[in-house]
């Protein structure tokens, strides 16, 4: 009866664990990124004897025992923030950081924000959350130095639309043209129509009255001759460094007969003003882009995830971070490709606890707790009736 008191000690205590692991799982419910374990119970040793007569064996059972837990790495629901700095990953995965120390975590909490030095970072412990260049070397994600971003001249200018055939000449009015300094200029090109070869026309970049001669474009069957569809230019604003220009007919321009009635316009040019970062974000692919107020865009790194092969390959660690225990089971890599998920911007990943299923759970440890102390308390009251016996 000793016996039967110290297997229900080990009920006791193995319930006692599993409540603290629904415990901590619900705890975590409303944790980033929290996966939610389950205590792995099995049974202790058996003492074998035989007995006097017969064939068979008779195993006597030890109690319960408690391996470990083990995580369930199923993705949790993906929440909008807002936050464009909120990344969740929709697929396998998880964002590589690199604490203080230099060690290696990993987490699918991706809440990031830039530091004060421009580094990306875990918002919860300022750990640098990694990213890789073009070369696939690992390193921090930085906006240092990226606050401005410097203009570009003008290359290319492009028209659309119809130059009647029958016309003498045209003027295009507001062609913009950006400077080498990131200064806009608006001119006006100038057609005239050969009065000797039909077709063919004199281009002219104008500023004011200042007048650049281009070269000459020209038409077979009111379509765009492709080895006279683009005139150079070399503009000269005053005071600036010159600006080489191409004039480009050669896409959606025509010279049909339209009774001088023109449609041809100024369409594109390929310039930009210096301007200011005003935001950044990640696409689908984990790249960094940053925006600036020219309409301008440029990418950055691209982050650095890893995974496993195997649940033995992990143990959590706190903090919504996790570390590797098995290097031969994890791969690096980016997102949407080799088996990683893509990342999702403005998102975060809440926890995958199914609160319905703890409660069962805990149901179920409740009744084997109780279970548990009434075989203590039964064979304790065998006990003291063998002890009575005993006196009387």
């Amino acid at each position: 009866m000793i016996d039967s008191i110290l297997v229900g000690m080990t009920g006791l205590q193995g319930f006692s664990k599993g409540l603290r692991v629904i415990a901590n799982n619900t705890a975590n419910i409303d944790t980033p990124g929290f996966k939610a374990s389950t205590l792995q119970f099995a049974d202790l040793f058996y003492s074998t004897s035989s007995p006097g007569t017969g064939s068979g064996l008779m195993q006597v059972g030890y109690g319960l025992d408690t391996g470990g837990t083990s995580l369930d790495f199923k993705q949790g629901e993906l929440r909008q923030t807002g936050n464009t700095l909120d990344l969740a990953l929709d697929g396998q995965g998880l964002f590589t950081l690199k604490d203080a120390d230099g060690n290696i975590h990993y987490t699918r909490a991706g809440q990031f924000m830039f530091n004060a030095d421009g580094v990306l970072v875990n918002r919860a412990d300022g750990s640098k959350v990694m990213g890789m260049d073009a070369n696939g070397v690992m390193g921090e994600i930085s906006i240092k130095g990226e606050g401005t971003l410097e203009g570009k001249a003008t290359t290319t200018v492009t028209f659309s639309g119809n130059l009647p055939s029958t016309s003498a000449s045209q003027t295009v009015q507001g062609v913009t043209v950006i400077d080498s300094v990131g200064g806009t200029h608006d001119l006006s090109v100038k057609l005239t129509a050969s009065t000797t070869d039909p077709g063919h026309w004199t281009v002219e970049l104008l500023d004011g009255s200042a007048s650049f001669a281009a070269g000459e474009i020209a038409f077979v069957d009111g379509m765009p001759d492709p080895a006279q569809s683009k005139v150079s230019v070399t503009y000269k604003p005053a005071g600036l460094a010159d600006v080489p220009l191409t004039l480009d007919f050669s896409a959606d321009v025509t010279s049909f007969d339209s009774q001088d009635l023109s449609t041809l316009a100024f369409r594109s040019q390929d310039g930009y003003a210096p301007g200011a970062l005003t935001g950044v974000s990640f696409d689908d692919t984990g790249t960094l882009v940053m925006s600036y107020a020219n309409g301008q865009t440029e990418k950055g790194s691209q982050l650095a995830l890893g995974r496993f092969d195997s649940l033995d390959a992990v143990k959590s660690v706190g903090g919504n971070a996790f570390d590797n225990t098995n290097s031969l089971a994890w791969h690096v890599g980016v997102a949407g490709g080799n088996g990683f998920g893509k990342v999702r911007s403005g998102m975060v990943e809440l926890s995958n606890v199914d609160l319905s299923q703890e409660f069962s759970d805990l149901v179920i440890m409740q009744r084997g707790y109780q279970a548990s102390s009434q075989v203590i308390s039964t064979a304790n009251e065998m006990l003291q009736e063998l002890f009575t016996m005993k006196n009387k």
